[in-house]
Parts: structure tokens; C-alpha cells; sequence
């Protein structure tokens, strides 16, 4: 008997180094670093929208010539604050403590705190490990100022649309685009989520406003290719939530499901994502693409299929 096992012992250590002699390892594709990251967020933009009569000829174009999808879920409550936190920080409420629509500090202790006494979130990550680079943040809703590392930032500007500034956050970010060439930006819009709380997620209000918002998006993208770096640029478009009738933070899908889409230096072009992804997967993403490693306590899960 013990000669038997010794003899299947053998024959399958043979049969192992035999596959792995026959079939030799493809060398690993070199990733593509982009050298500038722009991220541009429309709060309350679902995806159902998007089925559902919002022109969008940016956003296609974008989604057309990059890697996309409409099936990107947010984390309960499908509300602001803890989206966007979620977002930034590559984890789930349960780790990073931001819970509710308006959060500006955790209503849970943080899992994790780095030296900024914050969750670690991506801003203060690509600080860490590009002490020189330069990296903004223009947003029209306050509450995006409590949820990231503000003190990894070279530029911050809070813009919030008035009738001095019907454009919000749109000619600040042409300006510090062409001016700064940064290296890591956002660019967070509060709408079309205050169109959809006054006149409804399916009004013909909301659907201009979304193609409204694909003019700003439009501008944007000009922009970087008049400061001379598109082409060494990803861009990214997220959302935080989408919405039902005049409200959001429940649990249908038209609440729960954004488009996300990847533009840009090494991103596949005309790519429908597969993979099931979280509205923390975006950071993973992120920091993948940029070489950050990824903290321990994130659950984010990088999307690598939409690289070249």
C-alpha cells in the first residue's frame, strides 16, 4: 500500500511539472500610468436616466471610445454623504463610520485613522506618495469638504451655483485645468440631484438638466486637451446615487445604480464592463491605475479589466 501511494505521489508531481513545463508563463503586461487623474462627479445621476431620454452626447462619446458601465451600485443608504465617502475611501460605511445622508464626521469610529486623523482616502494616499504633485478639489455641495483629506490638497474651491455663478464648479475647473495641469483632481457637481428632488427623476426637467450637465462635462474635456495633456489623461465619471419620483436613499435600483465610465491613456476603448462593481470599487481603480498601494482595510476590488 505504501509503495501505491508513493508510486501517486510520483506520477502526480510528474504530471504537475509536465503542465507547467508545456505551458510557459506569458509575460505580464506593463501597465500604463496615466500622469493626470480627472474625476468628475454629478450627484443624484442615475443610470436609469440615461435609458431613459437624457441625450448625453459627451458622456456616449466618452463611453464609446472608453470602458463603461450603468450597473454601478452604491452602498446603503443610497444617499449622499456616505457615497461619496464610500467613494473616496475604497470601503464600506461599517470601515470608514460615514452613515447618513449629511455626514461630516464618522457616527461610527473609524476602523482605520491615518496621521491626519482620517480614514485613509485616496487623496491623502496619492500624497503620500507624490509629495510634489498637484491635486484639487472643486466641488458646489459643502458637504464634500468633510469627507476626504483636505490636507493633501494644493487647490480646493467650494463653488456653489448662484446667480453670480449659474455654472458652478464648470469655469473654476476649466481655469485650474489649463493653468495647473494637476496631476489628481475632482470636480463634484451637486446636480441634476437638485432638479431630481424638485421635479422627479423621470421630469423633463431632470433629463435637461442631466444634458445641461453633459455641456459642463463637454468643457472639461476641452479644457484638458488645451493645457496639451489628454492624451496622457484618464478621465472618470462617477455619481454617488441615483433616484425614484422626488426622493433617493432606498433600496429600488433606480436609487442604487450611477454610471461609471473610464476614458483615456490605457483604458480599452468601447469596453462594457462585466465585473459587478461598487461604488468603492472606484477608488481600487483608481489607485491601481496610479500605483498606490491599497490599504489593508479597504474592500475595494480594482477594476483591471479595463485596461489595454
Amino acid at each position: 500500500m505504501k509503495t501505491q501511494i508513493k508510486f501517486f505521489k510520483s506520477a502526480l508531481l510528474l504530471c504537475i511539472l509536465g503542465a507547467c513545463a508545456a505551458t510557459p508563463q506569458q509575460p505580464a503586461k506593463e501597465k500604463v500610468t496615466p500622469q493626470h487623474v480627472v474625476m468628475i462627479g454629478f450627484d443624484g445621476l442615475s443610470a436609469h436616466s440615461l435609458a431613459n431620454g437624457a441625450q448625453t452626447p459627451t458622456l456616449r462619446k466618452l463611453m464609446d471610445a472608453g470602458a463603461y458601465t450603468l450597473e454601478n451600485r452604491s452602498v446603503l443608504p443610497s444617499s449622499s454623504a456616505v457615497n461619496w465617502a464610500s467613494m473616496f475611501m475604497g470601503a464600506a460605511p461599517e470601515l470608514h463610520g460615514y452613515t447618513e445622508w449629511g455626514s461630516r464626521t464618522p457616527e461610527l469610529p473609524s476602523r482605520v485613522t491615518n496621521s491626519d486623523n482620517r480614514f485613509p482616502n485616496i487623496f491623502g494616499l496619492y500624497r503620500e506618495k507624490a509629495p510634489d504633485a498637484e491635486i484639487g478639489l472643486i466641488f458646489e455641495w459643502e458637504g464634500i469638504n468633510f469627507l476626504l483629506d483636505t490636507l493633501a490638497l494644493n487647490y480646493r474651491r467650494h463653488t456653489p451655483v448662484t446667480a453670480d455663478n449659474p455654472d458652478g464648479c464648470t469655469s473654476f475647473a476649466v481655469n485650474y485645468i489649463k493653468e495647473k495641469k494637476p496631476n489628481f483632481c475632482a470636480i463634484i457637481y451637486d446636480q441634476p440631484d437638485g432638479t431630481g428632488h424638485a421635479k422627479g427623476w423621470d421630469s423633463p426637467e431632470y433629463l435637461e438638466k442631466v444634458n445641461q450637465l453633459d455641456g459642463y462635462l463637454s468643457q472639461i474635456i476641452q479644457a484638458i486637451d488645451q493645457a496639451g495633456i489628454l492624451d496622457e489623461t484618464v478621465i472618470v465619471v462617477v455619481a454617488d446615487h441615483g433616484g425614484i419620483n422626488t426622493g433617493h436613499g432606498g433600496k429600488t435600483m433606480e436609487e442604487m445604480q450611477t454610471p461609471l465610465v473610464f476614458y483615456g491613456k490605457g483604458i480599452k476603448k468601447g469596453y462594457q464592463i462585466q465585473e459587478s462593481t461598487m461604488i468603492y470599487d472606484i477608488t481600487g481603480t483608481l489607485a491601481f491605475m496610479m500605483n498606490i498601494e491599497q490599504p489593508q482595510v479597504w474592500i475595494a476590488r480594482p477594476v483591471t479589466s479595463i485596461f489595454e
